[in-house]
């Protein structure tokens, strides 16, 4: 088939590769000059099967009224006049049920296993270097009613097929010594060996750039401004200049932005954008910064080193679809920095903000919708870079007819 892919952020570009590995001749199209220049730009850089527990569980919603007015809570709820935001907000009381949860919890671990052993074989296979570490990921506690909470979230992902291993304060500072300068104790932790760490834009380009030689077509600075509907069909895409593109199938790719364009064509989805930020230091002593990816629970931080910088991401702030950089959260992130690893330096910062494209559940979208040649893979939430290569592969096998590796059922549009 022709394929036009509509985006060319991480997830649009594992798409189009795995597509093209099937045989099918590829197109992909994006309003920026280049590859994951948005959401996929300064990510978190982890690859966190271990992430595997949705925003949407029993204590998020006590937890978010003690944060309303914060400015720098981990979870910002700015409200709107916007019904989008307010049936999001519905849907997403709906999965904090035990119930629900689990489920979510269940479908999130399975593709992000998938995904994290595609990228194990693709990595070689390609040569991709993209800052890559693969050193696990450390989950680390600073209050004892997050760890205790934390245990048996662990046992339920080791059940299913992650390996997060709980792990005593003692055992915390042994897998990452950088620890130990913390001005806050740690209490406890849990350790995923397997989960790794990169820089998601690195990857991306690396991958498009295989990608081109296989075949691949790039078309960047082209704004998309329309599906075009025939019957239960797309008849085409109409570009902002008004060019119309046309291919034998579709795939929306847009993250955050993919509910506006299928809206129009009768296609509604629960995406909602969360903005998170990120804080990019470059480290002149690499002594005092931790070697091994970090995950802040309790503050909804990361932490990754890539390279001689250390990347320091998080926190979800429901604003729609700005992008402006809230002072306020970015010195959030400075702060807990400061905190745990107090002699990184903290002088010569870059911040950014992008739009994650959060279901309720946060489980993704990935497969056909009632218009017979439109596709969808979008909906990855905080992990985007962890279930990249999964959800590609599984949308390229659901759109040659070939049996999936997983279940795609708890995916479906």
């Amino acid at each position: 088939m022709r394929v036009l892919v509509l985006g060319a952020g991480l997830v649009g570009v594992a798409s189009a590769w795995y597509l093209s590995e099937e045989g099918h001749e590829v197109t992909v199209v994006d309003r920026q000059p280049g590859v994951a220049l948005e959401t996929s730009f300064a990510n978190g850089g982890q690859i966190s099967t271990s992430h595997a527990e949705p925003w949407a569980n029993p204590g998020t919603p006590w937890k978010a009224l003690q944060w309303l007015g914060r400015e720098d809570s981990p979870l910002l709820w700015r409200l709107r006049a916007d019904p989008a935001q307010f049936a999001w907000g519905l849907r997403f009381l709906r999965e904090c049920t035990p119930g629900r949860t689990r489920a979510n919890i269940v479908a999130i671990l399975r593709i992000a296993l998938y995904s994290r052993a595609l990228l194990k074989e693709l990595r070689p296979m390609l040569g991709l270097e993209y800052d890559q570490q693969q050193r696990g990921i450390l989950h680390y506690y600073t209050e004892q009613a997050e760890f205790e909470h934390a245990i048996p979230q662990a046992d339920l992902m080791r059940e299913y097929g992650c390996e997060r291993v709980v792990m005593t304060a003692a055992e915390c500072l042994a897998i990452e010594p950088a620890l130990a300068g913390s001005t806050v104790p740690i209490v406890g932790g849990t350790f995923t060996a397997g989960d790794e760490s990169g820089d998601a834009h690195k990857f991306a380009q690396a991958l498009a750039k295989r990608a081109a030689t296989h075949g691949v077509a790039f078309r960047f600075g082209q704004g998309i401004a329309a599906l075009l509907r025939d019957g239960d069909r797309v008849a085409g895409v109409r570009l902002d200049n008004g060019e119309t593109l046309t291919a034998d199938a579709y795939v929306v790719a847009l993250g955050s932005y993919s509910p506006l364009l299928l809206k129009p064509v009768g296609i509604g989805i629960p995406v909602y954008p969360a903005k998170g930020y990120s804080a990019t230091m470059p480290l002149a002593d690499a002594s005092v910064a931790p070697t091994v990816s970090l995950t802040d629970d309790g503050h909804k931080i990361v932490f990754s080193r890539l390279g001689d910088r250390l990347r320091v991401a998080g926190t979800a702030e429901f604003t729609g679809y700005d992008t402006s950089i809230n002072a306020v959260r970015c010195d959030a992130l400075v702060r807990r920095t400061h905190a745990i690893f107090p002699q990184v330096r903290t002088d010569e910062v870059e911040f950014w903000a992008g739009l994650r494209p959060a279901t309720p559940s946060n489980v993704p979208l990935i497969g056909g919708t009632r218009l017979a040649n439109l596709y969808l893979n979008t909906g990855h939430g905080t992990l985007g870079w962890t279930m990249a290569c999964g959800t590609g592969k599984l949308l390229a096998d659901l759109m040659t007819g070939k049996a999936p590796a997983i279940d795609p059922q708890p995916y479906s549009v």
